[in-house]
């Protein structure tokens, strides 16, 4: 049996007040393209599907129209809830589209729903686990000791009683221990949220989402398929990709990562001022990129955000890296500083935040400022 995984859609999520609605819906089509290419018997979405708790119209609209998009060609698609989610909005009408095949999970209340379905193999036991924290468990099995997630995820996992001598397969949507992060996810301090991913050895297969990048815990049936865009600049070396898994028969699991090709990529870029503004010394830079620039300028460059959003339409960030943003300089107050006069005190400033002096030009122009200023002359 063939299935597709991804996860942590994040729709309607915004960067640097850049909406991500058209990418996500350019890549949302590609991932229809995907599984229909691959002839895939279902479509495993491990959570995160929004990327806040009340979704705006665009977004809920746009994930409508990609589950109508499965559907018409009668691929199942199996989704859970994650911690950006509602899980009462993801599982509302679940009872309905069953009936299309699309199986939303329920609100955890102690049990999981279970899909099972059927091929030359035998029987296929699709589990579907919303995000979930030892709170959600304890209450349902006060007779457990649950002081943990791993603790909360194996008492879930006991109750399921699996029959080991059949394929079962988890959707779920928690960060399991020794995963490569990234600065878009929500981190818990301390690492509290872990899960040992010996909570999941009984499985064929654990779909997993909530981590961005694409990534294998320890072993290739538990995966994390990463987000299908990046959400953020740390992430801008990912490559994004849908897992394809095949289960054939028991013990027997093949992986294969078909990527995913962005309408707009998200690039970090460095150099002086004048090398960024060519955007031809950086090969295969797109200049419709979502851009973050660093600046190795020594002087800051007046109105450089503005004049390079000329070259960069889609510049979401930009930064100096040189002697004055590396170090830090604190300013001595003392009684002499009263003493000293307007231009002085304005050098110190001046290179107290820059690490370096003002130069000639900029002490005149700094005294013709002055002058106008005593005179009342200033605008």
């Amino acid at each position: 049996m063939k299935f597709a995984h991804i996860s942590d859609l994040h729709l309607g999520k915004r960067i640097h007040q850049f909406s991500m609605i058209e990418e996500q819906k350019y890549i949302l089509q590609q991932i229809v393209d995907i599984v229909i290419e691959e002839k895939v018997d279902g479509v495993l979405i491990a959570g995160d599907i929004y990327d806040k708790i009340y979704p705006s119209a665009e977004a809920v609209a746009l994930f409508d129209a990609f589950l109508v998009e499965l559907a018409k060609e009668e691929i199942k698609v199996f989704v859970i809830s994650g911690n950006h989610d509602s899980p009462e909005r993801i599982a509302f009408l679940g009872q309905l589209t069953k009936k299309a095949g699309v199986y939303l999970a329920p609100v955890y209340k102690g049990n999981v729903e279970e899909i099972t379905l059927e091929d030359e193999f035998g029987k296929v036991h699709i589990y579907l686990l919303p995000f979930i924290k030892p709170v959600h468990v304890r209450h349902f099995f006060p007779e457990e000791s649950i002081n943990t997630y791993t603790d909360a995820m194996r008492v879930v996992v006991k109750n399921l009683h699996l029959n080991l001598q059949e394929r079962n397969v988890l959707v779920a949507h928690q960060f399991v221990a020794g995963a490569t992060r990234s600065d878009s996810e929500e981190i818990s301090v301390g690492g509290l949220d872990n899960v040992e991913v010996t909570a999941f050895e009984e499985f064929d297969y654990v779909a997993l989402g909530h981590i961005h990048g694409p990534q294998n815990m320890g072993s290739e049936k538990v995966r994390y398929s990463g987000t299908p865009l990046k959400y953020s600049f740390s992430e801008s070396t990912h490559k994004k990709s849908v897992t394809i898994l095949e289960l054939k028969q028991k013990g027997r699991l093949e992986i294969k990562e078909l990527p995913l090709i962005p309408r707009h990529d998200l690039v970090k870029i460095r150099g002086t001022f004048l090398e960024v503004m060519n955007p031809e010394n950086f090969p295969g830079l797109e200049p419709e990129s979502f851009l973050h620039v660093t600046l190795v300028d020594e002087q800051d460059i007046p109105e450089a955000f503005r004049r390079l959003c000329v070259i960069y339409p889609n510049l979401m960030q930009m930064e100096y890296d040189n002697t004055r943003t590396r170090q830090k300089r604190s300013l001595q107050v003392t009684k002499e500083v009263a003493k000293l006069q307007p231009q002085d005190l304005f050098a110190g400033l001046y290179e107290t935040m820059n690490n370096q002096p003002l130069s000639e030009i900029q002490k005149e122009y700094l005294m013709e400022k002055i002058e106008k200023i005593w005179k009342g002359e200033a605008k």
